[in-house]
């Protein structure tokens, strides 16, 4: 089962999505949203579909949206994978390193990405997301944090690196631009990813594969990083955490070959989907 949304940017329809097939989700909920995973909308979804109370939608050919309207918070973890903390020439951290990302960011995954004005290093980095389906308050640990888990998705933490690491400040002035953020193609229910931590993330550009990781590496786990956070904050559902991205990004790379206007990048997690994005001037 896989939870979508399609049409035309800011008129999304919610959808499911079952061995190719699509059902419309409007006998459920408007939308997929914070309120619909707080009201176990999952579940409800599920029990629908055994029922045989949704229709099929036609979804061919259709935009395909984030699968999640815009979230109350998106909070991303950085240098999560060993190699990725080595090329960027920065410590492993003792502790979960954490920035925000403006909501806003977040597009769909086929969407074009804005390469910001006066951008001179616009990079890319895959991540797993993790949706945020029940309030999380300072958790017990991180095994009770998987509790408070919707669901997985990619996630594509576009950067600037020089707004990000020369302009001075924290590092969310480079993670914030518009379209920084494509989400999806679907939000997998947690119960159907056997195990998160032993997931494939790729990314290519221009056809090159450029990144190869597993999830398997995380160096804080996606229980821990979810326990942690809730030690500082309230994740609510519908909140987004991206959890790290492995090596392979153009800052740690040879010539460091950043986007520039033309390029493809594609990025895939396997029983996750795929996105496909063009860059474009701002």
């Amino acid at each position: 089962m896989q939870l979508l949304r399609i049409g035309e940017a800011g008129a999304e329809r919610p959808a499911v999505r079952v061995d190719e097939t699509t059902f419309d989700l409007a006998p459920i909920t408007s939308d997929i949203d914070g309120a619909f995973l707080a009201d176990d909308g999952i579940a409800r979804t599920r029990q629908a579909l055994e029922a045989g109370e949704l229709a099929p939608v036609e979804s061919s050919g259709q935009r395909i949206g984030a699968p999640i309207a815009r979230p109350g918070k998106i909070v991303c973890i950085g240098l999560n994978y060993s190699d990725h903390a080595a090329e960027s020439g920065m410590d492993i951290p003792s502790e979960p390193v954490i920035f925000m990302k403006a909501p806003y960011t977040v597009v769909g995954p086929n969407d074009d990405v804005l390469i910001p004005r006066g951008s001179k290093k616009t990079d890319w980095e895959i991540e797993l997301g993790v949706v945020i389906g029940k309030t999380g308050r300072y958790l017990d640990s991180p095994a009770a944090a998987m509790d408070v888990i919707a669901g997985y998705t990619i996630s594509h933490d576009v950067s600037e690196r020089e707004f990000q690491l020369e302009r001075g400040g924290q590092w969310d002035k480079g993670k914030s631009c518009e379209t920084f953020n494509p989400l999806g193609p679907w939000l997998v229910p947690a119960q159907e990813v056997p195990d998160a931590e032993k997931l494939d993330l790729r990314l290519w550009v221009n056809g090159e594969l450029r990144q190869d990781g597993n999830s398997s590496n995380l160096i804080f786990g996606i229980g821990h990083v979810i326990w942690y956070l809730s030690q500082f904050m309230v994740l609510e559902p519908g909140d987004l955490v991206n959890t790290g991205t492995p090596a392979g990004v153009a800052l740690g790379m040879a010539g460091q070959p950043y986007l520039k206007p033309g390029d493809v990048v594609e990025l895939e997690i396997p029983g996750l989907g795929r996105q496909r994005q063009t860059l474009v001037p701002a």
